[in-house]
């Protein structure tokens, strides 16, 4: 937050390391902490189970993974915001049909600007998010594709957590969002 970042997503372990209702405790948390100063959304979410939990904690959005029919219709019936990932076209068109309001490219920076402009000519009805290998030196181009952009391990870094060093994932955060205004007051008035 004190980096600019105004949309928090909290992912799921399919592992099972961390069972999914500690997920959705952290989710309610976050959600009570920022309410009305941030969005927070779900994570890897597979489930029509984590779906219900992450809504139940004050989720506002959901990104999956993958493209499954189940997650996405009950997110749109929640009214959460969907977000499934998808590699190919038939699955960007298929997320879309279901309900999607965007579809997640990944990963984006090994998939290239290329591939996902070669997407994007047939299937420009569709809102993208490039997730997956987006970085300071390369997010200006995926916003000039007209894309929205989701960054996670460039800014959230594991060494920075284990050692306690927040603010460099605060620098980190700045550097992509400096020279981005956030407008509070348009943030307040879109969601009435």
């Amino acid at each position: 937050y004190k980096g600019g970042i105004r949309l928090a997503e909290i992912t799921f372990d399919q592992t099972g390391k961390l069972p999914y209702e500690y997920t959705a405790q952290c989710i309610g948390e976050i959600a009570d902490l920022y309410d009305g100063r941030m969005i927070i959304g779900a994570g890897t979410v597979m489930t029509e189970q984590q779906v219900q939990m992450a809504h139940s904690a004050g989720a506002q959005y959901i990104i999956s993974p993958d493209t499954n029919e189940d997650v996405i219709k009950k997110t749109v019936q929640l009214g959460m915001v969907s977000i499934p990932g998808a590699l190919t076209p038939s699955e960007a068109v298929f997320a879309h049909r279901c309900g999607a309001d965007f579809v997640k490219l990944f990963p984006a920076g090994k998939l290239g600007l290329s591939y996902i402009k070669a997407i994007k000519a047939p299937l420009s009805h569709i809102k993208f998010i490039a997730v997956g290998g987006i970085n300071e030196n390369n997010i200006t181009d995926f916003l000039n594709c007209g894309l929205g952009v989701g960054i996670g391990s460039g800014i959230v870094r594991k060494s920075y957590i284990d050692s306690g060093d927040f603010d460099k994932i605060v620098e980190l955060a700045r550097l992509y969002t400096s020279g981005w205004s956030v407008d509070e007051a348009e943030i307040d008035s879109e969601r009435k």
